[in-house]
């Protein structure tokens, strides 16, 4: 069995974190998950997880923000 990755999923339509959550969860991967962009930023650095998959479109700090703070870190 291959490691358990930690995949953080930041995205405020629940309907498609749920649908990525689901998917990924059932292809043995451990998930993180927020719905607006500062939780997300928060999340990352605290959990530090292998991948992040980021919307771009977020309530609070959009994920070009996002990515230039993890960058930084």
């Amino acid at each position: 069995m291959p490691p358990s990755y930690t995949i953080l999923i930041i995205e405020d339509e629940a309907n498609i974190l749920e649908l990525l959550r689901y998917n990924l969860q059932k292809e043995g991967y451990r998930i993180l998950a927020a719905s607006d962009g500062q939780a997300g930023l928060d999340l990352a650095i605290q959990k530090k997880p292998d991948l992040v998959v980021l919307d771009l479109m977020l309530p609070t700090l959009d994920g070009l923000e996002i990515c230039k703070c993890l960058r930084q870190h």
